[in-house]
């Protein structure tokens, strides 16, 4: 179990508020694609704050379409550190990956300091969540994003981070269109998955909840 998990495990075992923060792309932020349906952080927020009962967390959301690491780390203070949050969430890479190898090694040092910059400020638990698959038809992204990825999953172990692995979740699955609105964007259905893989790994996951138990194809 990473500290990450066991920090936010003490956390729920307090009746003190928490403040989640979910930082990321056009994928966080829910732009478009779900045409109206929640997003993953929504639906987080639905089973945390009402179905758990912790009405008074507040689960933020500052995902930006079009953002890249690079992004977050120059505006890290307005986007994150502002808040105080008791627990961060990263998904970055899924435009960073349109640098291909050459972007590479900045993309890992980026995501670095921004992992040590958000310990520093307050503390807070971090969690990782790598970009989840995509179809080939988008074939810049295609061919980049695994090594992207792998930086994801490094990071993660390197500083004992709670990882999200949407890319290994979603490489079990075969009928990957039905959750996709372009081949890049997750539509209400991928949502619904990625919740649910974050869910599970942040252990507050259950299959009789109505959140938990919405339709995928």
């Amino acid at each position: 179990m990473s500290d990450t998990l066991n920090q936010i495990k003490a956390l729920l075992s307090r009746p003190d508020p928490i403040k989640w923060l979910f930082a990321g792309d056009s994928i966080t932020h829910g732009a478009l694609h779900t045409f109206g349906w929640r997003d993953y952080t929504e639906l987080f927020s639905e089973r945390i704050r009402y179905e758990m009962g912790r009405g008074k967390d507040i689960v933020l959301k500052t995902g930006i379409s079009g953002a890249s690491i690079i992004g977050l780390a120059e505006n890290l203070e307005w986007l994150i550190i502002q808040f105080c949050p008791h627990v961060v969430s990263i998904n970055m890479g899924m435009n960073d990956c349109t640098l291909g190898k050459e972007g590479l090694e900045t993309y890992r040092a980026t995501y670095s300091k921004v992992i040590e910059d958000v310990r520093k400020a307050n503390g807070a638990a971090i969690i990782l969540q790598t970009p989840q698959r995509i179809q080939s038809l988008d074939e810049k992204r295609f061919a980049s994003l695994p090594a992207y990825v792998e930086v994801v999953r490094e990071l993660a172990k390197k500083y004992n981070t709670l990882l999200v692995d949407h890319d290994a979740e979603w490489k079990q699955i075969n009928a990957m269109a039905y959750l996709l609105s372009d081949p890049i964007h997750p539509n209400e259905y991928g949502h619904r998955v990625m919740a649910n893989r974050l869910m599970r790994d942040v252990d507050v996951y259950d299959p009789e909840s109505r959140t938990c138990k919405l339709f995928v194809p």
